[in-house]
Protein backbone atom coordinates (compact mmCIF):
# COMPACT_ATOMS: atom_id res chain seq x y z
CA UNK A 1 0.00 0.00 0.00
CA UNK A 2 1.37 3.37 -0.98
CA UNK A 3 2.23 5.31 2.15
CA UNK A 4 0.19 8.52 0.61
CA UNK A 5 -3.00 6.74 1.03
CA UNK A 6 -2.56 5.49 4.17
CA UNK A 7 -1.38 9.27 5.76
CA UNK A 8 -4.93 10.19 3.52
CA UNK A 9 -6.99 7.48 5.30
CA UNK A 10 -6.01 8.91 8.85
CA UNK A 11 -6.36 12.14 7.97
CA UNK A 12 -9.86 11.56 7.18
CA UNK A 13 -10.59 9.34 9.96
CA UNK A 14 -8.61 12.48 11.96
CA UNK A 15 -11.07 14.66 10.71
CA UNK A 16 -13.98 12.51 11.47
CA UNK A 17 -13.23 11.49 14.79
CA UNK A 18 -11.91 15.51 16.28
CA UNK A 19 -15.59 16.59 14.64
CA UNK A 20 -17.02 13.58 16.83
CA UNK A 21 -15.27 14.52 19.75
CA UNK A 22 -16.32 18.61 19.74
CA UNK A 23 -20.05 17.70 19.04
CA UNK A 24 -20.17 15.10 21.44
CA UNK A 25 -17.76 15.60 24.67
CA UNK A 26 -17.00 19.07 24.84
CA UNK A 27 -19.32 21.25 27.02
CA UNK A 28 -17.42 24.61 26.50
CA UNK A 29 -20.57 27.14 25.75
CA UNK A 30 -18.36 29.37 23.44
CA UNK A 31 -18.18 25.72 20.63
CA UNK A 32 -21.58 25.32 19.30
CA UNK A 33 -23.35 27.60 16.55
CA UNK A 34 -22.40 26.40 12.92
CA UNK A 35 -19.00 25.39 12.33
CA UNK A 36 -17.76 22.32 10.43
CA UNK A 37 -14.11 20.18 10.59
CA UNK A 38 -13.46 20.93 6.40
CA UNK A 39 -10.21 18.64 6.75
CA UNK A 40 -7.48 17.20 8.44
CA UNK A 41 -3.64 16.92 8.01
CA UNK A 42 -1.82 14.69 9.13
CA UNK A 43 2.22 14.57 8.65
CA UNK A 44 3.85 11.86 7.64
CA UNK A 45 5.31 10.40 11.10
CA UNK A 46 1.98 11.48 12.89
CA UNK A 47 3.45 13.88 15.20
CA UNK A 48 1.09 16.49 13.85
CA UNK A 49 -1.88 17.14 12.60
CA UNK A 50 -3.45 20.71 11.29
CA UNK A 51 -7.48 20.66 11.52
CA UNK A 52 -9.38 23.27 9.46
CA UNK A 53 -11.86 24.60 11.26
CA UNK A 54 -15.17 26.57 9.11
CA UNK A 55 -17.22 28.73 11.23
CA UNK A 56 -19.85 30.82 9.18
CA UNK A 57 -20.45 33.52 11.43
CA UNK A 58 -18.08 35.80 12.01
CA UNK A 59 -18.32 37.38 15.52
CA UNK A 60 -17.66 33.68 16.68
CA UNK A 61 -14.66 32.81 15.03
CA UNK A 62 -12.24 34.07 17.77
CA UNK A 63 -14.07 32.45 20.38
CA UNK A 64 -14.42 29.10 19.16
CA UNK A 65 -10.97 29.40 17.94
CA UNK A 66 -9.75 29.96 21.30
CA UNK A 67 -11.98 27.11 22.75
CA UNK A 68 -10.79 24.60 20.63
CA UNK A 69 -7.03 25.42 21.30
CA UNK A 70 -7.63 25.41 25.07
CA UNK A 71 -9.40 22.19 24.81
CA UNK A 72 -6.65 20.38 22.23
CA UNK A 73 -5.12 18.01 24.85
CA UNK A 74 -8.64 16.92 25.43
CA UNK A 75 -9.18 16.64 22.29
CA UNK A 76 -5.73 14.75 21.79
CA UNK A 77 -6.32 12.46 24.41
CA UNK A 78 -9.64 11.34 22.99
CA UNK A 79 -8.49 10.89 19.96
CA UNK A 80 -5.78 8.36 20.95
CA UNK A 81 -8.21 6.40 23.00
CA UNK A 82 -10.70 6.32 19.47
CA UNK A 83 -7.81 5.56 17.03
CA UNK A 84 -5.47 2.62 17.08
CA UNK A 85 -2.58 4.73 16.03
CA UNK A 86 1.00 4.49 17.51
CA UNK A 87 1.23 8.56 18.05
CA UNK A 88 -1.81 10.81 19.23
CA UNK A 89 -0.85 13.60 16.68
CA UNK A 90 -0.53 16.98 18.18
CA UNK A 91 -3.29 19.36 16.99
CA UNK A 92 -3.36 22.38 15.17
CA UNK A 93 -6.37 24.28 14.70
CA UNK A 94 -6.79 26.62 11.75
CA UNK A 95 -9.48 29.14 10.15
CA UNK A 96 -10.54 27.82 7.22
CA UNK A 97 -12.15 30.21 4.93
CA UNK A 98 -13.29 28.30 1.87
CA UNK A 99 -16.85 27.85 2.89
CA UNK A 100 -17.30 31.91 3.78
CA UNK A 101 -15.62 32.58 0.47
CA UNK A 102 -17.64 30.34 -1.47
CA UNK A 103 -20.99 31.83 0.12
CA UNK A 104 -19.28 35.22 -0.79
CA UNK A 105 -18.42 34.35 -4.73
CA UNK A 106 -22.23 32.64 -5.09
CA UNK A 107 -23.70 35.88 -3.97
CA UNK A 108 -21.63 37.92 -6.45
CA UNK A 109 -22.56 35.23 -9.00
CA UNK A 110 -26.11 36.02 -8.02
CA UNK A 111 -26.19 39.27 -8.11
CA UNK A 112 -24.52 39.34 -11.53
CA UNK A 113 -27.16 37.60 -12.44
CA UNK A 114 -29.65 39.89 -11.01
CA UNK A 115 -28.17 42.57 -12.87
CA UNK A 116 -28.26 41.01 -15.88
CA UNK A 117 -31.90 40.34 -16.08
CA UNK A 118 -32.64 43.61 -15.14
CA UNK A 119 -30.51 45.17 -18.03
CA UNK A 120 -31.94 42.61 -20.73
CA UNK A 121 -34.94 43.74 -19.15
CA UNK A 122 -34.67 47.12 -19.78
CA UNK A 123 -33.20 46.84 -23.15
CA UNK A 124 -36.62 44.99 -24.60
CA UNK A 125 -38.97 48.07 -23.97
Amino acid sequence: MNSFQRIDRISEEVRREVDAIIREELGDPRIGGTFSITRAEVTGDLRYAKIYVSVLEDDRRDDLLEALKSAKGFIRRSLGKRMIIRYSPELIFISDKNIEYGVHIAKVLADAAKAEEKADGNDET
